[in-house]
């Protein structure tokens, strides 16, 4: 709809009696609110005719500048349709939890010596995926545990498929060897098999079959292979008993999460508890971001967060939580899964005990969370102070690295502070190109031309543009200079800081450089504003030179492949593709490097001596 053709009144007058899908816009055209409902007619018009709204959504209503709508055929269709639009948009009123990457998963390749490995993405066949997990730490729990008990590779394709020796793992009993050949391609299948049975939650089955397969090998005398299975029963069998907890059907485990509310202070947490095969995999809190609801209502984000967890996700058998789950809501999840899912608010025996416990952590990461709010709140305050700044004015920083090896594959970082806390989401790198090698000043002179020249692009073509509330610069009185000089070019207003290493780099003697007041002094090692110049600077420096290492070492190998002569841009294209990378080329054998397209066994000798 046009901004200038909408009018609300005929606009409500013609809604259907439908339901479905409504977004709510500003005048910048700004996604206010995503709504769902049962009958469109009703929903939308009752935000303009009721009296009783929340401070949030009254707010909102102020701003409401246009409307658009998208019929679905159910409700249980506009609930998910809304939940699509709500992450895709991240509407400023709607109740949303920031963390919203793809859970991890572990993973047993497909290959003929399947891998086992930490996977985060789209699932994929002949792949088998095991989760999801809370955290990557509960993923690599459990490649632990794989590895002492099956000996299952972890190594990537490009190495397994090019070593001649077992590597260390195998040596500490981490891992068969199966690229050296050390266990047969059916033994090795076999312990996969187990291993996906363990992690099916069939830890019984399992230990009945390595029984037998013990008593097998003691019969024919095979004591070593018999050892084997014994020592895997006694890990399977410590295992169980400090994990397995689901042991109402402990021969049939379910996959069960637990989802435990807690409100406090104008704060809400769900502590989320997941329990997969019957064992404990791990569990994490979720904060929703509650700036714009001055008043939130428990039952608004336990909702929000069972749909933002599961829709367009996978979904456990059974969900245990200490609210109940709207009846749209679960058709909504099991018409999604296929299969039906048990939503339990009322539960008796360990399952009662687990839930009180989730409850209990969901009170204390509020109460982590108020605490680190204090403390961050209480840094912003006291550099407002130094800055002569209001201390509500103060929010978003951001700051700027250089890093290079002698000039050598310079890169610049921004890292950015906001909410009271880093935003690694929001970092950016950028590659110096005009810039003279070991130029530090034109480097930054490029990166903050490059980046507040196309922030005021997009201000003046009326795009929604985040600006810093501070802008610091990891550098002495030349690098706050050319930044001075950019913020005349550019006309900006923004606050400098510069912040200047102490003698021999240490510590706590950092020098604060203020450009606009001519104030260049120390802060004591015990400021709270100084830890905080601190923790960002440090941040903006760590990945400044994460970036400078990686960009220095692909143009290094790739200059080394480029130097062999008879290696043009498809040989090299070639070997890169044939061996995963560059890591890849280095490892592989001269008789590796000899088949691959254009390679003859010449200068297949020519790059391995190259190369080593």
């Amino acid at each position: 709809m046009s901004d200038t053709s909408f009018d609300l009144t005929v606009f409500l007058k013609n809604l259907p009696n439908l339901p479905g899908v409504y977004r709510m816009f500003d005048g910048q055209n700004n996604v206010l609110y995503v709504g769902k409902a049962v009958n469109l007619k009703k929903r939308v018009g009752s935000y303009f005719q009721k009296n009783d709204l929340s401070p949030r959504i009254r707010l909102m209503v102020k701003q409401i500048h246009h409307i658009e709508t998208t019929v679905t055929r159910s409700e249980a269709e506009a609930l998910i349709l809304e939940n699509n639009f709500i992450k895709a948009l991240a509407p400023k009123y709607n109740i949303l939890f920031r963390d919203d990457k793809s859970y991890p998963y572990l993973m047993l390749s497909g290959h003929e010596f399947p891998q086992m490995a930490y996977y985060r993405g789209t699932l994929k066949k002949p792949n088998q995926y095991f989760g999801p997990y809370p955290n990557g730490n509960a993923v690599r729990d459990s490649i632990h545990i794989l590895q002492k008990v099956f000996k299952l590779r972890t190594c990537e394709d490009s190495v397994f498929e090019h070593r001649e020796r077992a590597c260390l793992l195998y040596q500490i009993k981490r891992c068969s060897g199966p690229c050296a050949g050390h266990i047969s391609q059916e033994d090795y299948r076999s312990d996969v098999a187990r291993a996906a049975t363990f992690l099916s939650g069939k830890t019984d089955e399992l230990i009945q079959l390595l029984h037998q397969k013990m008593e097998e090998a003691a019969a024919d005398l095979a004591f070593e292979q018999a050892a084997h299975y014994r020592d895997q029963i006694q890990a399977l069998g410590v295992m169980q008993s400090q994990q397995f907890i689901d042991s109402k059907n402990p021969n049939n485990p379910h996959d069960i999460d637990l989802l435990a509310l807690a409100v406090s202070d104008g704060l809400a947490c769900i502590h989320w508890v997941s329990i997969r095969g019957g064992r404990h995999v791990g569990d994490k809190s979720f904060f929703p971001d509650v700036r714009n609801d001055p008043e939130p209502v428990g039952q608004d984000y336990a909702e929000a967060f069972v749909a933002q967890h599961y829709l367009g996700r996978s979904k456990p058998d059974i969900i245990i939580s200490n609210f109940a789950v709207p009846q749209s809501l679960q058709e909504a999840l099991i018409s999604e899964q296929g299969r039906q899912i048990q939503f339990v608010t009322k539960t008796i025996g360990e399952r009662k005990v687990w839930l009180k416990m989730a409850e209990q952590n969901a009170v204390l990461a509020l109460q982590q969370k108020k605490l680190q709010q204090s403390s961050q709140q209480h840094r912003l305050d006291e550099l407002a102070k130094i800055l002569n700044r209001e201390a509500d004015s103060l929010n978003r920083l951001e700051c700027f690295d250089i890093s290079h090896t002698q000039g050598e594959a310079t890169v610049a970082s921004c890292v950015v502070y906001d909410e009271q806390n880093i935003q690694p989401n929001q970092y950016r790198r950028y590659n110096i190109t005009t810039a003279k090698a070991g130029d530090d000043y034109a480097a930054m002179r490029e990166v903050l031309t490059r980046r507040y020249g196309k922030m005021q692009e997009a201000a003046a073509n009326g795009e929604n543009v985040k600006w810093p509330d501070v802008v610091l610069i990891d550098g002495g009185k030349g690098q706050i200079g050319v930044a001075v000089s950019v913020w005349e070019e550019l006309g900006l207003h923004i606050p400098l800081v510069g912040i200047a290493k102490g003698p021999e780099r240490k510590a706590g003697m950092e020098e604060l450089i203020l450009p606009f007041s001519g104030e260049t002094f120390r802060l004591p090692p015990n400021s709270p504003a100084l830890h905080l110049l601190q923790t960002i600077r440090d941040e903006s420096h760590r990945f400044a030179i994460t970036g400078h290492r990686k960009k220095r070492d692909k143009a290094r190998l790739t200059s080394s492949l480029n130097d062999i002569p008879g290696i043009g841009s498809k040989r090299r294209q070639a070997l890169l593709t044939r061996f995963g990378g560059l890591r890849g080329v280095s490892a592989a054998s001269k008789e590796d490097l000899a088949q691959v397209e254009g390679i003859s066994t010449a200068l297949a000798e020519k790059i391995y001596d190259h190369l080593h």
